[in-house]
């Protein structure tokens, strides 16, 4: 399988053309995935934009290709985000990163009530770049086009208000409508996962008020680093994704 690298201010290319990669990527090509002349790979730049082709120069300063095809991939509609409650551990990091590997078009990290990891001070700015870094990575181990944008870290009320414009979905272990059943209406789609502890009463209240529909996945209670991704994959199955 080719694999693919990133290299985000690539802003067009045409078949017949050369196109190179320098730095951490170009060097992370050659020493660690051990890619050779020869080979086929693709360079994309993380917003639709994909080219491939043959790889004429491989060292752990630059990479290049011959490029034999361009592909602009357009996003996904209706789109999904994810807005994952900060978790202790690295729970919240594993939601995120298997839900990139899924599909997810976003994502928002999100100081819930009972979330026992807190970003403070410069925690924000870290938590945030640390979480780029992660989908990021994903999107290349999964052949994305497209890279998931990360949000900026939000409150329950900010979350609430996205109602209206999305269908915004809360994962809630007694609430009574299954997210199987539910039937899209063609509005971008907001997922909200709590953290360890669950969504607090009055942070449902809020989202309901709001117009947020409370779901449940099933007769069993998942953790935070699972919930995320397994409703991802029901939500893929309804929207034809996959």
């Amino acid at each position: 399988m080719s694999s693919l690298y990133f290299r985000e201010d690539l802003v067009t290319a045409e078949v017949g053309a050369r196109v190179s990669l320098v730095g951490a990527e170009a060097k992370h090509a050659a020493t660690v995935n051990r890619t050779r002349p020869g080979q086929s790979v693709m360079i994309g730049n993380g917003r639709g934009l994909v080219v491939s082709g043959e790889v004429i120069e491989s060292t752990s300063s630059e990479l290049t290709i011959d490029v034999e095809a361009v592909e602009h991939v357009e996003p996904a509609r209706p789109s999904l985000t994810l807005v994952q409650a900060l978790a202790k551990g690295d729970r919240d990091e594993l939601a995120i990163q298997a839900s990139t590997e899924l599909g997810v078009d976003a994502v928002v990290p999100w100081s819930a009530a009972r979330s026992v990891s807190r970003w403070e001070g410069p925690k924000v700015a870290k938590g945030r770049d640390r979480w780029a870094t992660i989908v990021r990575e994903a999107a290349k181990q999964s052949i994305r086009a497209w890279v998931p944008e990360v949000g900026e870290l939000s409150s329950t009320r900010s979350i609430a208000a996205l109602a209206g414009e999305n269908r915004v979905f809360v994962l809630e272990p007694d609430a009574t409508v299954p997210l199987s059943s539910i039937v899209p209406d063609g509005r971008p789609i907001v997922l909200v996962v709590g953290p360890e502890g669950g969504i607090a009463s009055e942070e449902l209240a809020a989202f309901s008020a709001a117009g947020a529909e409370l779901v449940r996945l099933g007769d069993t209670v998942l953790r935070t680093s699972t919930a995320g991704p397994a409703a991802l994959a029901v939500l893929n199955g309804i929207l034809g994704r996959w």
